[in-house]
């Protein structure tokens, strides 16, 4: 008898073991399905965080690329405007040297006429001026002559104007 009423008495243990486990799996349930649907709305949340993001990305790369287009056209504009100015400059400087060296001609010219003017040709005939050179003949027509220098000795200076041109 005793090993009946021990019998019953595990079985009667087991009855309640298993009577209170059945009382908590709806508990259970509940706490598993709420805990899915946290989980759930935590994953959309996240899915929506990670959209937002690749969004933002997305707007900043368009941005960026609009402003290296931005960038790139005034570097071209930049880079045509210099391709001009140092063309510019290059025919300034040509232009520069080329009346640079005209004004050295002319003032070597100067200093010439200057330099034989007082060379005496014929001390015996004194009809003719002391200072009279072959090309410088005083008369009339002297103002007219473009190479008669006689009245123009100072030398010739260079002037802003004179660069544009």
């Amino acid at each position: 008898m005793a090993t009946s009423s021990s019998g019953a008495s595990s079985g009667s243990s087991t009855l309640r073991s298993s009577s209170s486990s059945e009382d908590f799996q709806p508990i259970l349930d509940e706490r598993k399905r709420k805990r899915m649907l946290s989980n759930r709305e935590s994953a959309r949340r996240s899915r929506m965080r990670k959209q937002k993001h690749l969004d933002d990305l997305m707007a900043q790369v368009s941005d960026l690329t609009n402003h290296n287009n931005q960038i790139l056209t005034s570097i071209n504009v930049t880079t045509q405007l210099y391709s001009n100015v140092e063309a510019e400059n290059l025919v300034l400087r040509a232009q520069m040297t080329e009346l640079s060296n005209r004004l050295q001609s002319l003032n070597e010219i100067i200093h010439f006429i200057n330099s034989s003017n007082g060379v005496l040709q014929n001390d015996t005939n004194f009809d003719q001026p002391a200072y009279c050179h072959p090309h410088h003949q005083l008369n009339d027509d002297s103002l007219m002559n473009p190479w008669n220098f006689s009245t123009t000795n100072q030398p010739f200076m260079p002037s802003a104007d004179m660069m544009m041109y």
